[in-house]
């Protein structure tokens, strides 16, 4: 038997849990991932689109840091684990915010490259 996963609720959700997970890269670029993908996306394939090499273990500590900050809501669907943003409670509780912090980390690579050239 495998035990439950905890969400937050809603509104239990708070900025300074969303600013502390978001501020692992990695964790950063796995939000960012699975934004685009509505219906959620396993560690397996997320890894393979970020094109990153991480062992079971450490994707498991990731996205355990996501799901308790309520960034993402994981469901179990057979032997699989599938993650996806929580986008309408997040809009709802603080709107724009996660949208301009992802916005932040995709412009932020262009704006170092500008100060070093």
């Amino acid at each position: 038997m495998t035990r439950p996963l905890s969400h937050p609720r809603a509104h239990d959700i708070t900025v300074a849990a969303i600013l502390h997970a978001l501020a692992d890269p990695v964790r950063a670029a796995i939000v960012r991932e699975l934004a685009k993908a509505p219906h959620g996306l396993n560690c397996t394939q997320l890894t393979a689109k970020l094109g990153l090499d991480l062992p079971k273990s450490s994707c498991s500590q990731h996205y355990r840091i996501l799901r308790e900050a309520g960034l993402i809501a994981c469901e179990r669907r057979g032997v699989e684990l599938f993650s996806r943003v929580r986008a309408e409670d997040l809009a709802a509780r603080f709107p724009g915010l996660l949208r301009s912090i992802l916005a932040s980390y995709d412009r932020e690579p262009a704006q170092e490259r500008a100060r070093a050239g």
